[in-house]
């Protein structure tokens, strides 16, 4: 016999208790399936917890717009909330003169996507926020802060569930159907089930795409290939004077080794880019020399021996080495051709600044709710 549910996220990350919060609130029934046994163990938990300002990102593209909603959105739900975070601002810099022609195209990025408060220093005026960083010249953003991630998961948790809303763990989606007539799933677990709906959510994340290339009726043409990308952290050991966080130019395909800041202060340094085949969370502890060769560039003093190994997070990206970076890609009837569906791919950084926005995205793309 198939359950029939109205409402189906599949992925309890930060993007999908967003977009169920979203739809419960609308006054839709909703059912969230999520794989692991707790909420936010992938991406969305393996990260630098970091509200992103939007400067980065290509001029229309959804990073840029949902970034730059997603900050301010998410500044006032924490903060209306009793969410753990803080303003702290951050410094990009120029580390030699050959750089100062991309930190310019950062700051003009940044206007033309609706970052407005980012402000040039040279290299007296960012030695005086940050005593410790050597640089020839510095973006400050004061709209970049931090947050506690699983304290936000939580939050959206508590309100879809408040509004109606349930979230059943240990749910894995194995496969199902996807017509124009109907949508219906398979779902794992210890007691595996058939659920019917009439709208179904992929925001599985790493698992976007084995999701839907396991739903017959979708055609598999429209699946973007998955490239995974595992971003290792260092924890930091010594005394440090940060007060902001600070970022490099960026190179390929990230942002480059920052200086992290968690909500007590503590410093940590990530990530890189390793490209990787398939899933491994360990973080080899060899990677240490590059880190402290390209945090040396920023932060001269970075003692010896300072660095051990801490955690890793792993981007679905969309683009491989030498690629560029590709935008999110959300894909609705429109893209596939199946109504009541919604898939979300290449959600990686600033996916989690963007959460509120994305679920807003989400709902503005099905008619029915509109």
């Amino acid at each position: 016999m198939t359950e029939q549910v109205e409402c189906v996220v599949v992925g309890a990350g930060a993007v999908g208790l967003a977009v169920a919060r979203r739809l419960a609130l609308a006054g839709r029934e909703v059912v969230v399936l999520e794989a692991a046994g707790a909420i936010g163990t992938g991406t969305s938990s393996r990260n630098s917890e970091v509200i992103h300002g939007g400067m980065y990102y290509p001029t229309g593209s959804l990073r840029a717009r949902l970034c730059v909603a997603g900050n301010r959105a998410l500044y006032e739900f924490c903060a209306s909330r009793g969410i753990g975070h803080k303003r702290l601002g951050k410094l990009i810099v120029a580390t030699e003169p050959a750089q100062l022609a991309k930190l310019e195209a950062i700051g003009r990025q940044g206007e033309i996507n609706g970052v407005t408060d980012m402000r040039w220093l040279d290299a007296a005026q960012a030695h005086a926020l940050e005593p410790e960083i050597r640089c020839t010249a510095a973006l400050l953003s004061p709209s970049t802060g931090i947050l506690d991630s699983h304290g936000l998961m939580l939050a959206l948790q508590g309100e879809a569930e408040d509004h109606g809303a349930s979230v059943a763990l240990n749910s894995p989606v194995t496969g199902g159907s996807a017509t124009a007539h109907a949508i219906e799933i398979a779902v794992g677990g210890a007691e595996p089930m058939r659920l019917g709906c009439k709208l179904l959510i992929n925001c599985a994340g790493l698992g976007a795409q084995k999701l839907s290339l396991a739903l017959e009726g979708l055609p598999a043409a429209t699946v973007p290939r998955q490239v995974l990308a595992k971003g290792n952290y260092f924890a930091f050991s010594g005394k440090h004077s940060f007060r902001r966080l600070v970022y490099p130019i960026p190179p390929e395909a990230s942002l480059g080794v920052h200086v992290v800041l968690d909500l007590a202060g503590q410093a940590r340094f990530g990530p890189d880019v390793e490209w990787i085949e398939q899933v491994d969370y360990s973080v080899d502890p060899g990677r240490a020399a590059a880190f402290y060769a390209t945090i040396r560039q920023y932060w001269p003093n970075l003692p010896d021996g300072s660095l051990t190994p801490a955690y890793c997070g792993i981007r679905p990206k969309l683009t491989g080495p030498g690629e560029g970076a590709a935008d999110f890609m959300i894909q609705d009837q429109t893209t596939h051709g199946v109504p009541g569906l919604v898939t979300l791919y290449g959600i990686e950084s600033p996916g989690l600044t963007s959460c509120l926005a994305i679920a807003d995205e989400v709902v503005a793309r099905i008619p029915t709710l509109n």
